[in-house]
């Protein structure tokens, strides 16, 4: 119904900006990833999305289209609300949510607050494909990257080493170098464990 909104810029907070016009002021709810965005001038122009429901119309403002698309995916998904559509927009930027979501990296999701494993799962499983497509992610390097970490995994649970702690060095091994063969990523985890 309300696709932009352009004006002056009223109010500003890390939460909500309150946008001038034509004399009516527009209350919109942001992301601080929009919030970093936001132009240092009086003037600006948000992206919106406007949430009817039987108690409340609320505005969410985005500075970049994608956001905003990434935003409305988001809601599609059993679980998810405006709230923790808005906070997963603030705990990691729509580049970072697309490519966890595109590679299947539940740990990322979940590390979101309000998150938890079986919804982080349910939005890889809901939104995967629709982010490959939209996004043109290479999902090849990332599942290679999944691979190398699995197998070296399982290397190191052969060599006696348990399991959870071996997958926490791992982790955060691939998190470091991404594109990390499996010899390097079983050398890292050893030097660690």
């Amino acid at each position: 119904m309300i696709a932009h909104l352009q004006g002056k810029l009223v109010e500003k907070s890390p939460t909500q900006v309150v946008i001038d016009c034509g004399g009516v002021g527009y209350h919109v709810n942001i992301s601080l990833h929009t919030y970093s965005l936001l132009p240092n001038t009086d003037f600006i122009k948000l992206f919106t999305h406007l949430q009817i429901k039987e108690d409340a119309h609320t505005l969410f403002g985005f500075v970049e289209k994608s956001e905003r698309e990434i935003f409305r995916l988001l809601l599609s998904v059993s679980g998810i609300g405006a709230s923790i559509a808005r906070t997963m927009l603030s705990s990691l930027d729509p580049k970072q949510i697309a490519n966890a979501i595109g590679s299947g990296d539940v740990v990322t999701i979940q590390s979101i607050k309000g998150i938890g494993v079986k919804t982080a799962q349910r939005v890889i499983l809901d939104l995967k494909e629709k982010m490959l497509k939209l996004y043109d992610i290479d999902e090849v390097s990332m599942s290679q990257s999944n691979t190398n970490r699995d197998e070296a995994l399982s290397a190191l649970e052969v060599l006696g080493f348990v399991r959870k702690t071996s997958e926490k060095v791992v982790e955060r091994i691939v998190k470091e170098a991404p594109e990390s063969s499996v010899e390097y990523i079983i050398k890292q985890a050893l030097k660690n464990l």
